[in-house]
C-alpha cells in the first residue's frame, strides 16, 4: 500500500470534505443547543429525513445560483434537520436556526 492518495487531491473530494466536515460542525452545535444527545437512537430516522430534504434544497441552491460553499451548505442541512425534527413534534426555538433568510425561503420551498 502507499500513501498516494488521489482521491485527497482531487479539488473536487476535497471540497466535499470540507463540506462534510462544516455539516458535521454544524449538526453537533445545533443538537447541543437543542439539548438532543448526538447518540439518541431518534437521530438515525431524523438523519434519513434531513438528507432527502437537504438533497432536494442543496440541488435547487445550485440551480439559483446561491453561493454552496460550506456555510450555506451546512446552514441548508440544518434548516433541513429542523424540519425533520419538527415533523415529528420537536420544537425547534427560532434563535437556534441560521439567521441566512434567503436558505429559510429556499428550503421552505422545496420541502413544503
Amino acid at each position: 500500500m502507499t500513501d498516494d492518495d488521489a482521491w485527497g487531491r482531487d479539488p473536487q473530494i476535497r471540497s466535499m470534505r470540507t463540506v462534510f466536515a462544516a455539516i458535521e460542525r454544524a449538526q453537533k452545535e445545533f443538537l447541543r443547543t437543542l439539548g438532543i444527545s448526538p447518540v439518541d437512537p431518534r437521530l438515525r430516522r431524523f438523519r434519513d429525513v434531513a438528507l432527502t430534504l437537504f438533497e432536494r434544497s442543496w440541488v435547487a441552491a445550485m440551480r439559483r445560483g446561491v453561493e454552496t460553499g460550506d456555510d450555506p451548505a451546512a446552514e441548508i442541512y440544518i434548516l433541513c434537520l429542523a424540519r425533520a425534527l419538527s415533523m415529528r413534534g420537536i420544537e425547534i426555538p427560532p434563535a437556534s436556526l441560521p439567521g441566512n433568510e434567503e436558505l429559510k425561503r429556499l428550503v421552505d420551498e422545496v420541502t413544503a
